[in-house]
Parts: structure tokens; C-alpha cells; sequence
């Protein structure tokens, strides 16, 4: 085995974020775009011998190709030697991206459990580059070299679901429309930008990520902060029974904002708030809770959020854009 072959766990490469897509000169200028998938990140190994073993590497270091059985069983379509970056999505019988319940299957350890999710909601790993073949790190290779390399293990080997290749572009009009259109598909929440000259450089954040946003709105159900200075909302809309649910949290908020939403915020009566006792995080994925202080749920913010949420929770906080003292809560898109 070569001392240099790449061996569980490698950091994978990350991406900082920013508003928009750069401008059409700087699209032009030597980059390629991807879409950004609302997955698990995953690289995947396959052994330096014939039906050896596959593992999957979750961002962390963890390995959890034993959630995944139905990955590892169509592992026999790929070539030994292997080093993939990719991310790991699951599906619905309806063939709907659901991260609930990709999140459910990376949780489980229980054999009849993963066997159950697994017949449920059967697993895709969409590759997006190519770190190793044939036993031979490909870091250093500028990312369309590893991109062309990628595309012809695909046609090579004839690879079929779960094995998927992710779709990359170098013209601009496509990207921004991908941007706008694809990503109300649940599962693709924007668009990652690559150098084409760039090597791959484990942890280092040299891709840029462009999310999608939407602007709605929500109830301000909670504040982080004081009622006179608050510093976080915390969000929710009614359901179909006319209970206040749980949606998102928001960053923090302007100081004009929580001047102007200060002067409005009463308490919430003593057990009349249905969310009293309830816990809340700024978060998926963040475990501290929040201090929070129930209000009347009487006020509507305008927000912006990206479009990852899991069973209608933004995952990540969202914006505020301003205070809707025109809008009755009952104008509220429902939860």
C-alpha cells in the first residue's frame, strides 16, 4: 500500500458564504459551479482490493457506512482505490429529498432500525470531486482536472443510483438559474463556485456557497434579550388546528429594529402562551438553549431564510427584514 494513500479521516474542503453570485465577468473568469445540495457531507473510501470494504466519513471524522447498507451493498459498482467528496441525501417512496429523514438514518445504530429506514427512505450519494484513484491522491490536480476525472469514472464504469455525478456548469445564465428555479426543489438549497486552477485543500474554506433566500413572514412568539431591547426573535406560525408552531429563530436583530419592536412586545400572560416551558436553540445542529421570554404572539416580521428546513423549521437562523405593522397574524402564511 502506497504511504501516500489518502486513509479515513481527511477534512474535507469548505465553502464561505456570500450573498450572491459574483457578477458575469467574474463567472467567466475561470470558475465552475455546482449545485449545493441540503444533505450530509460525506467522503467516501473504497479498500485497495476487490470486494474490500466501503467506508463513509461523515465532515467530523465519523464513520457511518454501517447506517448506510444500501450503499455499501452497491459498492461492488465502484473501482477499489477510491476517494470520493460528496453528499449523502435520502428519499421518500414518493421520491422527495427529505433530511429528516437522512437524518434519522445517519442517527441510527439499531440493526432492525437501520433496516426499516433503510426500505423507507433508500440513500443517494451525489460525487462531487475526486480525491483519489486507483490508490493515488489527486489533491494537487487542479479541480477541472479532478472534475473531468470524476465524469469519466462515471462513464467508465457505467455508474447508476445510488451513485449519482452532480451536476456542474461554467456558464453563468445556468448557475443564476439554478439558483432561481431549481432550488424550490426540496433537497437544493443554492450553488457552490469552484475555481477551475484550484488544488482541493482539506479544511480550508476556498469555494464560495450562494444560498437561495425567500422572504416571508412569521409571529414573533419569543425574544431573546429584554422586552424594551430584544436581541433574537424566535419565530412561528399557526397550523391548520390554530396552534402557534415552532418555525425558526432569527440572528440578531438591528438595534433600530428592536427599538421599533420594543415599543410593542407585552408579555405573555402566566400559562396563556403555548409555548411556556418550551425549549429553544438558535439552531439545528446548536444545543445551547436560548433565554427566552414569552410574548404576546400579536407582532409579524418580514424575514429572509435560505431554503433549508426540515418538516417546516428553517434549519438556520434567518434574517429580519422589518417589522409588518400592517399585517394581522391571521394573514401569516400557515405552518
Amino acid at each position: 500500500m502506497s504511504p501516500d494513500r489518502l486513509r479515513p479521516p481527511v477534512e474535507p474542503m469548505l465553502a464561505q458564504a456570500r450573498p450572491t453570485l459574483p457578477g458575469p465577468g467574474g463567472l467567466r473568469r475561470g470558475v465552475a459551479m455546482e449545485l449545493k445540495w441540503d444533505g450530509f457531507r460525506a467522503l467516501l473510501f473504497t479498500a485497495g482490493r476487490p470486494g474490500g470494504a466501503m467506508v463513509l466519513q461523515t465532515r467530523k471524522g465519523t464513520l457511518i457506512q454501517d447506517r448506510f447498507p444500501d450503499l455499501v451493498a452497491a459498492a461492488g459498482q465502484l473501482p477499489t482505490g477510491l476517494v470520493l467528496d460528496g453528499e449523502l441525501l435520502a428519499l421518500t417512496g414518493e421520491g422527495v429529498m427529505d433530511f429528516g429523514a437522512l437524518q434519522r438514518r445517519a442517527a441510527s445504530s439499531v440493526p432492525q432500525k437501520v433496516q426499516a429506514l433503510t426500505k423507507a427512505f433508500p440513500a443517494y450519494y451525489v460525487a462531487f470531486d475526486l480525491l483519489q484513484v486507483e490508490g493515488r491522491p489527486t489533491l494537487a490536480e487542479p479541480y477541472e482536472v479532478r472534475r473531468a476525472r470524476l465524469e469519466a469514472l462515471f462513464a467508465d464504469h457505467a455508474l447508476t443510483p445510488p451513485w449519482t455525478l452532480c451536476p456542474s456548469t461554467r456558464d453563468p445564465e445556468l448557475a443564476q438559474e439554478w439558483l432561481e428555479t431549481w432550488t424550490r426543489t426540496p433537497g437544493i438549497e443554492g450553488v457552490v463556485v469552484k475555481g477551475l486552477q484550484q488544488p482541493y485543500r482539506p479544511g480550508a474554506r476556498d469555494w464560495l456557497k450562494v444560498r437561495a433566500r425567500e422572504t416571508t413572514e412569521a409571529v414573533v412568539g419569543a425574544v431573546t434579550g429584554t422586552l424594551g431591547r430584544p436581541r433574537r426573535l424566535v419565530l412561528g406560525r399557526y397550523d391548520a388546528a390554530g396552534r402557534l408552531r415552532h418555525v425558526g429563530t432569527t440572528t440578531e436583530i438591528s438595534p433600530a429594529a428592536a427599538q421599533q419592536l420594543g415599543d410593542r412586545l407585552t408579555t405573555a400572560a402566566a400559562g396563556a402562551h403555548p409555548w411556556e416551558g418550551a425549549r429553544f436553540t438558535a439552531g439545528w445542529g446548536t444545543r445551547a438553549a436560548l433565554d427566552t421570554r414569552m410574548v404576546t404572539p400579536d407582532q409579524v416580521a418580514e424575514i429572509s431564510g435560505d431554503t433549508a428546513r426540515d418538516r417546516g423549521v428553517w434549519r438556520h437562523p434567518v434574517r429580519l427584514v422589518r417589522l409588518r405593522l400592517d399585517m394581522p397574524v391571521e394573514d401569516v402564511p400557515a405552518f
